[in-house]
């Protein structure tokens, strides 16, 4: 097998090995762009079908707190999965360095891992191996959620897993839930605070812990440990239902304890951890990073104790070093997955805050992230848990407000929308007592470094539970002015003409329901352009300002997609996709420049 190289790409080193397969570096022949591709051996059938479904599962995640799975590979020779490459270190290793974290830190990696479980949740995956050589910190501060090798379908399930991080259910061998990540990510919070595991001794005796020991919640700050207890609920209907509910508690804990800033000095500890262990970053040890200050600063042997960490880079490590830190923790497994970055993949931002014992940051960290909001308002009994994307590290302050506003617009309006709504409905009986919810879920598209693409699904209620998912409204923002792309910013003059929306319709493929046509809500075969911008609200409604677009746009990072809605879950919705290529004529020249090839 390791004569045998997948199509395509240039093998540029080996980071591991074992009597299963192997994973290497590789560079795109094309574009240059490094990934990450494991191998298994065709004569272990066992592990090309467990490399299938980590495939099958990987696909279904799509959230920038996982690694990015580009393809699934077969030949006679064996399997292989082409992932994005990330530059980090495993926390793992950070934690070995460092023995323990700020609680604002360890709030910060616990955070961005249950967004990145949240996404796998929602999609049916549960990740079952959480543990901190499956979290990838980068150098600016943000983690990636890695290696869904035993990944399985919630429901089934066995006694797989790493014992030291393993929920009571697992070592039952009961059906895997997402209750089961959550309390992994809790024991890993635990460890980032305590500087060990909560549990240790032999199988047994960790068998006995995770089963019959309460949580040792004395051993970190009284401010979490609220968290640590709910999290580690030996039942799993005592904890959080899922990741996504565990982090609005999270926020709320966190904000209340450490400010609201507390996510701000969180991300900039975990920076200055991470570069202080540039030189094990994998991609700048084989000469592929691009030119950062973080790789810089790495090379100096800058201090990174004004990040609030007190570790100075490590120099001098040599490329096997950096190959074994990289892989700590995995041993023959051949499961270290690789996740994708911000720095060398997807034109994220690449600007990194480190400070020089001589003076202050030369720049500031710039990210685009998925932020949480969980929130009971006054007045109206209306609950908002939802997330919403978020810019941080602009160098304009003015331009990041306003981009943050119109990517949180949606949350608003829905907010609006619904109190208004609730404030209506509340006389009747059936309502009184129950909450109406505010809760939209996001995905990013583009994330840098000019434009942020985010698309919003809706699954709020009006004080009952009602049918289906309401997704399909989409933002995309301009990072150097802060305002929000309209239709006629992201189409040529004409397209949104009646013959020109023709023409954009037969290129795209529909993959949800009709709202057009004669049993659609929408008269008429197409959309008009009206469709495409915000509308007024009919007269004699509670709503007000304007209503979203039934037609918005999103720029995902693999393909063009507009997301229609009606607006109600008695009407069918739209999703119509296609590749750039198939589009890039019908779009603005000085948009089109900017889009993934």
């Amino acid at each position: 097998m390791s004569d045998w190289q997948v199509s395509g790409f240039d093998e540029v080193r080996e980071l591991g090995a074992g009597a299963q397969g192997r994973v290497v570096l590789a560079r795109h022949e094309g574009s240059g762009s490094p990934v990450a591709i494991k191998y298994v051996a065709s004569v272990a059938a066992g592990q090309v079908e467990g490399l299938r479904r980590e495939a099958r599962l990987l696909g279904q995640v799509s959230d920038p707190h996982v690694a990015r799975l580009y393809r699934l590979v077969e030949s006679e020779h064996g399997a292989a999965i082409v992932m994005e490459a990330v530059e980090g270190v495993p926390l793992k290793r950070v934690l070995a360095e460092h023995g323990r974290l700020t609680p604002e830190q360890a709030l910060t990696v616990l955070k961005g891992s249950l967004l990145g479980l949240a996404a796998a949740h929602g999609v049916g995956v549960v990740h079952r191996d959480y543990k901190p050589a499956n979290v990838v910190v980068r150098a600016d501060g943000l983690s990636k959620l890695i290696d869904f090798g035993i990944a399985i379908p919630a429901g089934e399930g066995n006694r797989s897993g790493t014992p030291a991080y393993m929920a009571p259910e697992q070592w039952r061998g009961e059906p895997a839930t997402p209750a089961a990540d959550v309390y992994a990510a809790t024991c890993v919070f635990y460890e980032c605070l305590a500087g060990r595991r909560p549990f240790g001794g032999d199988a047994a005796a960790l068998m006995a812990g995770h089963l019959n020991a309460p949580p040792p919640v004395e051993d970190v700050p009284e401010a979490v440990r609220g968290l640590l207890a709910r999290g580690m609920a030996k039942d799993p209907a005592s904890r959080p239902a899922g990741a996504a509910a565990f982090v609005g508690e999270l926020e709320a804990a966190a904000t209340a304890a450490y400010g609201a800033d507390w996510e701000t000095r969180g991300i900039r500890a975990l920076a200055g951890a991470a570069v202080a262990l540039a030189s094990l970053f994998p991609l700048a040890a084989a000469g592929l990073a691009p030119t950062t200050a973080a790789a810089t600063t790495a090379a100096a042997g800058t201090s990174a104790a004004a990040a609030g960490t007190g570790a100075t880079a490590a120099g001098g490590t040599g490329g096997g070093a950096a190959s074994g830190g990289f892989l700590a923790g995995v041993g023959g497994k051949v499961a270290v997955g690789v996740a994708g970055t911000a720095l060398v993949a997807g034109g994220g931002t690449a600007a990194y805050s480190v400070q020089h014992d001589s003076g202050p940051a030369k720049a500031r960290p710039v990210a685009a992230v998925i932020a949480t909001e969980s929130r009971l308002l006054s007045g109206v009994p209306v609950a908002v848990r939802s997330q919403y994307a978020k810019i941080t590290g602009l160098r304009d302050g003015a331009v990041q407000q306003s981009a943050n506003q119109q990517l949180r617009a949606p949350v608003d309006w829905t907010v609006q929308r619904l109190s208004s709504q609730t404030a209506e409905v509340e006389t009747r009986s059936m309502c009184k007592g129950n909450n109406s919810t505010v809760a939209l879920t996001a995905r990013m598209g583009v994330k840098g470094p000019s434009l942020v693409s985010a698309v919003y699904a809706n699954k709020s209620t009006l004080c009952f539970p009602v049918d289906g998912v309401m997704p399909g409204w989409a933002v995309t923002v301009d990072l150097k002015t802060g305002r929000a792309l309209t239709a006629d910013d992201v189409f040529k003059p004409g397209t949104l003409t009646a013959s020109g929306i023709r023409t954009l319709w037969g290129r795209l493929t529909v993959r949800g329901g009709s709202i057009y046509g004669p049993t659609g809500c929408r008269r008429g075969e197409f959309p008009e352009r009206a469709d495409f911008f915000p509308s007024k609200p009919p007269a004699g409604t509670a709503d007000t300002g304007e209503n979203p677009p039934y037609v918005t746009i999103f720029l995902d990072t693999n393909q063009f997609e507009l997301n229609v809605s009606e607006g109600g879950s008695e009407c069918p919705y739209d999703k119509l996709t296609a590749p750039y290529a198939k589009v890039r004529d019908l779009l603005v020249p000085s948009l089109a420049a900017k889009l993934p090839v």
